[in-house]
């Protein structure tokens, strides 16, 4: 046996035992556990004492929720969200990015290798002194050299959970980007089916107006009505007109944002008028403690909260000295025939450790601020978590408020339809002038318009709400992102 095989077994021995023994003391230095920072959740949801509980099928949000509201050209459009939308794509992206970071900040846990063959051609100067020979010579190198930093405090351990948890954090954005991105086209598309029947009302107000103009320019004919009623008629008719066109410029840009949500140039996309009669579905809305695991946004603020805790834990271990285990070993020869042989060989290895004896108080100020950067997490988290209380609240109130609110609106519409009616027999049978059926035809189409429009507040409040409720996500769904 040869002496280069017994230096390289030497080598390896003491690497071994190195690597061992720093990894030993590494795990008795273990990571303190995290704790989620507390909030306060209240036992029920002050707006929902009077909410009637839905289908035991239907305790719960699934995840295609725009399913409640029964519409399939509805489903349609949502289901093309997930594949089009450059939104959503962005946030894929981030997230792609965020969970690539963790393995390259896994990739410190290991010893890092590294292979640097080199050939020299040397002519050494002939006039320097410490060189008794100038003949050229060649230099065959084939050098191989192991690093391993120990992970005694925790520092890559930490530096690997601050990646992980952020690559969590950056999952849950993706799942509030796509909750937010599916409610907004579901919130433009009951605006869209509001304005269109809006659209309806003043085209069935026109039709009527047009026939009261013709009756009323018969009467004049005939000598009942003046060329004042004729006017006020005709005046009447062209405002209803011009209304019924104004819609229009709304409805155009809502049908545009639509096409930018589901991925389509707006130019080539339409979506053609539907007089659908939708009504608020019954949303499930558990309990407000469940909030706190159904919201993908509280979910991205408590994982921000664990990764700004594991980056106290990476400047807390700078306070200590960094112990590295180096090994360098390979070939070196002057000739290529000799160059792989046991006499060619050379290997060093050693422990190092690396103390900051002073640094002007950098340590000191990149842990203030790690700290600092904790609190701040923690106070954005328990921050989420008051707005997503709020935002159920205001919905439910919302939902009953107006609920009420169109049922009032109702008698309202009924009683101005009867007014109406009671008017033009009143003028037909010469008892009024025109100008009672056309306050009466004003009252009753602005009432309609009214109750169109509460009926468009109360689908929106309901999209809302289940975005507020979390759209059916739980936070279960987090990947492990190892």
């Amino acid at each position: 046996m040869n002496r280069g095989t017994n230096g390289a077994r030497r080598f390896s021995r003491a690497l071994s035992v190195g690597l061992v023994s720093i990894g030993a003391l590494a795990s008795a230095c273990a990571t303190k556990a995290y704790v989620a920072p507390e909030v306060q959740s209240p036992p029920a949801f002050k707006e929902s004492a009077d909410w009637k509980p839905g289908e035991p099928a239907d305790a719960t949000l699934r995840g295609t929720w725009w399913e409640l509201f029964g519409d399939d050209q509805l489903n349609t459009l949502e289901s093309q969200i997930d594949v089009s939308n450059q939104t959503l794509r962005q946030a894929q992206a981030r997230f792609d990015e965020a969970r690539a970071s963790v393995s390259g900040a896994r990739s410190a846990l290991y010893p890092q290798v590294a292979v640097a063959p080199s050939v020299t051609w040397a002519k050494p100067s002939g006039t320097r002194a410490a060189t008794p020979y100038h003949d050229n010579y060649v230099d065959l190198l084939l050098p191989a050299s192991v690093t391993y930093e120990a992970d005694v405090w925790g520092r890559i351990r930490n530096s690997v959970l601050v990646s992980r948890t952020a690559a969590q954090a950056s999952a849950a954005d993706l799942e509030a980007v796509s909750l937010s991105l599916h409610a907004e086209l579901a919130l433009d598309y009951f605006l869209l089916r509001g304005i269109d029947r809006e659209r309806e009302l003043l085209d069935s107000a026109v039709a009527a107006y047009e026939r009261a103009l013709e009756l009323t320019r018969n009467r004049f004919n005939g000598g009942l009505a003046s060329q004042a009623d004729v006017a006020l008629a005709e005046t009447q008719l062209e405002t209803t007109r011009a209304q019924a066109v104004d819609v229009g410029v709304e409805r155009a840009a809502i049908e545009h944002a639509i096409a930018v949500l589901v991925g389509v140039p707006a130019a080539g996309f339409s979506l053609p008028a539907a007089m659908t009669r939708h009504t608020p579905p019954l949303v499930p809305i558990g309990l407000p403690s469940e909030l706190l695991e159904r919201r993908p946004d509280i979910a991205g603020a408590e994982r921000r909260v664990a990764s700004a805790n594991a980056q106290v834990g990476v400047t807390s271990a700078a306070f200590y000295p960094v112990f590295a285990l180096t090994g360098v070993g390979g070939f070196e020869s002057s000739s290529l025939s000799k160059w792989v042989s046991g006499l060619s060989s050379f290997y060093a290895a050693g422990p190092a450790a690396i103390i900051t004896a002073f640094d002007g108080g950098r340590r000191r100020a990149a842990s203030a601020q790690a700290r600092a950067a904790y609190d701040e997490a923690t106070a954005s988290y328990q921050q989420s978590v008051l707005v997503a209380f709020r935002e159920v609240e205001d919905q439910l109130a919302a939902l009953r408020i107006l609920s009420e609110e169109a049922a009032i609106q109702q008698r309202a519409v009924d009683a101005a339809e009867r007014s109406l009616l009671q008017a033009t027999l009143r003028y037909r049978g010469g008892l009024a002038s025109y100008l009672e059926v056309a306050v009466a035809q004003s009252v009753a189409l602005q009432n309609e318009r009214v109750a169109v429009g509460l009926l468009t507040r109360r689908m929106t409040a309901s999209v809302l709400l289940i975005k507020g409720l979390g759209g059916g996500w739980h936070a279960a769904a987090l990947p492990a992102v190892d």
